[in-house]
């Protein structure tokens, strides 16, 4: 009778841990489902970038190191391979790009070009929908990590190899402002 007990118990144990390493896998899954969303949008961004360099380039001819900049920001992207190198390449683009919008705003012809205007609407929207899939993004890291670090299922973490996942973070130098100074 003791026997049929540890084994029953033995037998919880066991299919409870293959059902948290089934919930870790479901949780990766969601993550790196959700890091694609992420990059839609930047691939939706890097779209309407050329567009707007462009458009800013026939006005603004002497702001040629910020067009370099964001053409180097989109290369890095390209040639990332994990998340958390397209994350650091994205945030140079959102640098450059910053750069690029104050330049832009210098230059009131170019602020009255309906073009213009409709492409940094599209940009607006897609900057608000990055934002959007990088907190679903850092939501679903934050459950994945949680089951990861909290006992028990931390043991059953370690078993398997679990890690936990990076959060998308903006560095601190992309949280200030860009400004340009043209009296120089």
């Amino acid at each position: 009778m003791n026997w049929i007990i540890i084994v029953g118990v033995i037998v919880i144990v066991l299919l409870w841990g293959v059902s948290k390493k089934n919930s870790f896998v479901r949780q990766n899954e969601v993550i790196t489902t959700q890091w694609a969303q992420v990059e839609n949008q930047y691939q939706r961004r890097f779209d309407l970038i050329p567009n707007i360099v462009a458009t800013v380039k026939g006005v603004a001819q002497q702001e040629q190191t910020v067009f370099g900049d964001i053409a180097d920001a989109r290369t890095k992207y390209s040639g990332a391979l994990s998340a958390d190198e397209k994350a650091r390449a994205a945030s140079q683009v959102e640098s450059a790009l910053g750069r690029l919008l104050v330049i832009a705003e210098a230059y009131p012809v170019l602020q009255s070009s309906q073009a213009y205007r409709d492409l940094i609407v599209s940009l607006e929207g897609t900057e608000n929908r990055i934002s959007v899939e990088r907190m679903k993004y850092n939501e679903e890291v934050k459950a994945l990590n949680t089951s990861v670090k909290v006992f028990p299922s931390s043991l059953v973490a370690s078993i398997f190899g679990v890690k936990e996942r990076a959060y998308f973070d903006v560095p601190a130098e992309n949280q200030v402002n860009p400004t340009v100074d043209f009296t120089q």
